[in-house]
């Protein structure tokens, strides 16, 4: 992992992060440097590890095309940007364990019988979920890496916007995907801005915490 940012404030990255909707449409990200960003991203946590997150980099025109009818109001973004990143969350996630956990041991991060009580113990739980029990997982644990990489992009120089306004039902079938399988989680745009991106308020934390 690379780590060579351009930004490394974290006041910086974090509080001053905004959604940018229109980029320089002539910068383009090598697929390196996204794919750095992405391995950097899913540093994020999720459930027993089983990092359910997908992401489909849509970059060309003919793809941008593809996306376009799809996403509602959003269409600046994907007009302007170097790329629209599909987040998707696997609901059979837990067919890559062995992989997760065998990469674990190979790199002494977890002993030997570890690995085969996790494998023994979380597969057949998670087989046993209902597909709304799982729809919630894997969008809980993707939404973490989406707003890690959104952190991460400012890291590397790039303003990001996430998107939900688009048609969640058509999504994975008009990207080969199989939709009974990829549920789609968010669209981040990417690419450097071409403008400040908009000012937003919060409510105080005083107004939405409870203390007891």
């Amino acid at each position: 992992m690379n780590k060579n940012f351009k930004h490394n404030n974290f006041s910086e990255i974090t509080f001053e992060r905004k959604s940018v909707r229109l980029y320089d449409k002539d910068l383009k990200i090598s697929h390196e440097e996204m794919l750095e960003m992405i391995d950097e991203a899913v540093t994020a946590p999720s459930s027993v590890n089983m990092q359910p997150w997908r992401f489909m980099i849509v970059e060309s025109q003919a793809q941008k095309e593809r996306l376009n009818p799809l996403i509602r109001f959003n269409t600046k973004q994907n007009e302007t940007s170097s790329a629209m990143i599909l987040i998707f969350g696997d609901l059979k996630c837990y067919e890559r364990a062995e992989e997760i956990y065998d990469q674990a041991v190979a790199e002494g991060k977890m002993p030997k019988e570890v690995r085969d009580q996790q494998i023994n113990a979380i597969v057949p739980y998670y087989k046993s979920f209902t597909k709304a029990q799982m729809n919630d997982v894997v969008k809980i644990d993707a939404s973490l890496a989406a707003m890690q990489l959104m952190l991460i992009a400012r890291a590397h120089g790039y303003e990001t916007n996430p998107i939900g306004g688009f048609e969640s039902d058509q999504l994975a079938k008009a990207f080969d995907l199989d939709d009974e399988r990829y549920v789609p989680v968010m669209i981040l745009s990417i690419g450097k801005a071409a403008e400040k991106g908009y000012e937003s308020t919060r409510l105080p934390a005083e107004k939405i915490t409870q203390f007891k």
